[in-house]
């Protein structure tokens, strides 16, 4: 009876912190979504009447990220690898767990929390700033307020090639870990140093996963401060 309840409370607060961790959802209007994977969000993104602009780089997943947002207005899906340079080749590595954890960088101590994680190819893909992504497919930025970014430790790649429009979103999401998840993954420090001198603030933290030895992931929103 006492170990259910327990569980009950944890599954409760699980909600509570999902919740606080989404309410920055109420302040756009759009968002632009880097590491698309399935579209998990989308019902989420629709239920908070959102535009949103999903980018996802793996050809097979990205198939499966449109069948998915079907009837889901205002939601388009494109297909690209999003870093800091135009037209860089990349080894990229395509996990086993539906494509979630995929990376152009090789696992590191991501193992340790989720060990049945494998890469099971790797796939040469070419990049694309964010910039010139919506350049090339004339997406309007100033409908989207809001960054989120899950690209398995390339986040500041991202938000470097981002540069020229990052002071356009109001929030921005990362998915980031404080230890050496990936090899040579960009980690807190350096994402909240980099948001720092671009003018944004810790807005939410939320703790999702740890490490036996030491380390965490969270997701984090940032807001630019006026």
């Amino acid at each position: 009876m006492i170990v259910r309840k327990i569980k009950t409370l944890a599954r409760s607060l699980v909600r509570v912190l999902s919740k606080n961790q989404d309410k920055f959802l109420k302040e756009v209007s759009g968002v632009v979504h880097v590491g698309a994977n399935l579209g998990q969000e989308r019902e989420l993104y629709s239920k908070h009447g959102l535009s949103v602009v999903w980018i996802e780089p793996i050809p097979e997943i990205f198939n499966q990220l449109k069948a998915n947002l079907q009837g889901y207005k205002n939601q388009l899906a494109y297909q690209a690898l999003v870093t800091d340079v135009e037209d860089k080749e990349y080894e990229f590595h395509v996990a086993n767990n539906s494509g979630a954890s995929s990376s152009i960088l090789e696992l590191k101590e991501h193992k340790d929390i989720w060990p049945e994680v494998n890469f099971t190819k790797t796939i040469s893909l070419r990049s694309i700033t964010l910039v010139s992504l919506f350049e090339k497919e004339k997406i309007d930025g100033s409908k989207y307020q809001a960054l989120i970014m899950d690209t398995q430790g390339s986040e500041l790649l991202v938000l470097r090639g981002s540069l020229p429009i990052l002071n356009k979103f109001k929030f921005i999401k990362v998915e980031v870990p404080d230890f050496e998840s990936y090899e040579g993954c960009c980690q807190l420090s350096d994402i909240n140093k980099f948001m720092i001198e671009q003018g944004y603030k810790e807005f939410s933290r939320n703790k999702f996963a740890s490490r036996a030895e030491g380390g965490n992931y969270f997701d984090i929103v940032y807001k630019k401060q006026v």
